[in-house]
């Protein structure tokens, strides 16, 4: 015994010392968050006024100012709570001493990220737990508490349980989980809509951010890597250098082996070799991206591989820009053909840094050769803008032809990012601006607290808030529209890849542009539209720059301008 006793000793010992040599740290804080508003009730509740009260967490022997929810015979109680701003995370439910003995309570919870989507059944209107956990049952402890599920929400219903039952509540809580970082990026105007927008766009991606840098936090809780480029042009605006950006590029490259496309999407791995562009023009890391030589080198490979000799793309795989694009097949073409010179032309940068000659020629020669086939907007405003950003069609053109025509009207929350970028090409400001204002603010007006997977214009007419419950006469946005894969409450509410206007906004109303590697020469030219003034700050690795541009009254602009040493500044 005293030998068995010992050995176990010195195995505890050991493991203790590998767990303090090697340990494997969260990047992630917890934030408590108490709802905000109690939006419905039904059934037998008292006290309901205490879930708005900040508590402690902690169970007591006090059964003071508990909140008790009792069912009558079959009559149910439930309430729907808000936790007013979209969250990731979990919620935890602090328990009392109820009468009748120590026995458990069960509770149905229904997570949402509309008070829709907390009355829906599974299956109802796209209802899933797909992904996460959103509706489920459990059982509370007597005297106790109980942290469960974790999903992308804002609001939740819970359901009592049972016959002729009641449970007493001290308090339920959010436990969201964030990477606690700051917010470095700023932008203030004129305009308070606009500067909303670029806040709501900043906490889209920020809420993101989690082990790895998702799509979205309820569906699909995924690296999507086209996804990941306007989210890592927001953090490089927002909050600069976080490992969360080269940890999901380099998760993408290790998951998939080449000759496979990453998420088995051929533009999926272009917007890879796009996004470590941006990143090494942001900072400069030769040392990480030296580390990608192997996988690009065999990624251009691959590309130039699927020019045929007439110079049109021939991409394997999902042929796929954006969802509302999918079912023009001529758009993806040109999309396609576009997507491939792009990264093949950053490619060639990024060879040149790594000393990687022979990489860089073929990237070049396949340049050279899909220039020589300019194929057909085909009418779609994702093919003109992405035609227009590459040189494949003329900005001017493909603005006036297909992005400006029916102003927000086709846009959609990943591709509007290259539609705006196509409209500062062709000097469109402000029309672009107004854009901005017209279809992200409409999610705003509609109670959004985050950015959605996509948004058509014609939904508006009649449709409910996603903060109330729905009004008779008027239409469940959540649940009445969606396409593809995210149809009714399988739509996600919060998605990374919807918050362009964040960076659009920072890099043309404010006009900042990094023109060199590692931030160390910026470009400042502000386009301010109809704005009397726009001022922020932009992460650089020397420190924050700062800008402030004012109208004067001959129309004019002032600019003030505080940069950190070692940024030069050209105008």
């Amino acid at each position: 015994m005293v030998i068995t006793i010992a050995f176990e000793a010195l195995m505890c010992n050991l493991v203790q010392a590998q767990i303090s040599k090697n340990p494997i740290m969260s990047p992630l804080s917890t934030e408590y968050i108490y709802p905000t508003r109690v939006i419905w009730e039904q059934g037998n509740i008292t006290n309901s006024r205490e879930f708005l009260k900040v508590k402690t967490g902690q169970a007591t022997l006090v059964n003071d100012n508990m909140i008790e929810l009792k069912n009558v015979g079959s009559q149910q109680a439930s309430v729907i709570l808000d936790f007013g701003k979209e969250i990731n995370g979990s919620v935890e439910l602090v328990t009392g001493m109820t009468t009748g003995g120590n026995k458990t309570q069960k509770v149905r919870l229904r997570f949402g990220e509309s008070v829709s989507e907390t009355n829906a059944e599974i299956g109802l209107h796209g209802a899933t737990n797909d992904h996460a956990m959103r509706d489920f049952t459990i059982e509370l402890p007597w005297l106790g508490k109980n942290k469960t599920g974790e999903t992308g929400f804002r609001f939740l219903r819970i359901d009592l349980l049972g016959e002729d039952t009641s449970l007493l509540l001290r308090e339920v809580r959010a436990a969201a989980t964030y990477r606690d970082i700051p917010y470095v990026g700023s932008f203030k105007s004129s305009d308070e809509r606009l500067n909303k927008i670029w806040e709501v766009g900043a906490y889209t991606v920020h809420v993101n951010m989690q082990d790895y840098l998702w799509d979205a936090i309820k569906r699909d809780r995924l690296v999507w890597v086209g996804d990941l480029h306007p989210e890592v042009a927001t953090i490089n605006t927002v909050f600069g250098y976080n490992d969360v950006v080269p940890k999901s590029l380099d998760l993408a490259r290790e998951t998939t082996p080449l000759p496979n496309w990453m998420c088995g999407i051929s533009t999926y791995s272009m917007w890879w070799i796009i996004i470590h562009h941006d990143w090494y023009m942001h900072h400069a890391d030769v040392a990480y991206l030296k580390e990608q030589q192997e996988y690009l080198a065999g990624l251009v490979r691959l590309i130039t591989s699927k020019i045929g000799p007439d110079s049109k793309e021939f991409f394997d795989g999902t042929r796929f820009l954006d969802w509302p694009s999918s079912d023009n097949p001529e758009a993806i073409h040109a999309g396609l053909q576009a997507m491939a010179l792009w990264s093949l032309e950053e490619a060639s940068k990024l060879a040149k840094v790594i000393g990687d000659v022979e990489t860089m020629k073929i990237a070049d020669e396949g340049v050279m050769k899909l220039k020589k086939y300019i194929p057909a907007h085909a009418n779609s405003k994702q093919a003109a803008a992405l035609l227009g950003l590459t040189g494949l069609g003329d900005a001017q053109q493909m603005d006036s032809e297909v992005i400006s025509v029916g102003g927000a009207k086709n846009f959609s929350t990943f591709y509007g990012y290259y539609m705006l970028q196509t409209m500062a090409k062709a000097e469109n400001y402000q029309a672009a601006i107004d854009i901005i204002r017209n279809y992200w603010g409409a999610m705003l007006d509609l109670g959004a607290t985050t950015f959605w997977e996509d948004f058509n214009m014609d939904w508006l007419p009649n449709a409910a808030r996603i903060d109330e419950l729905v009004p008779q006469g008027k239409i469940d946005i959540h649940a009445s529209f969606g396409d593809y894969c995210y149809q009714g409450f399988r739509h996600s509410f919060s998605h990374g890849w919807a918050s362009g206007p964040t960076a659009w906004m920072t890099e043309h109303i404010l006009g900042i542009k990094v023109v060199e590697a590692g931030a160390k020469t910026i470009l400042v030219r502000p386009n301010l539209g109809d704005l009397k003034f726009a001022e922020g700050t932009f992460p650089t690795p020397f420190g924050p720059l700062f800008v402030r541009h004012e109208k004067q009254q001959n129309k004019s602009v002032k600019t003030i301008i505080k940069a950190p040493k070692g940024v030069k500044i050209i105008r």
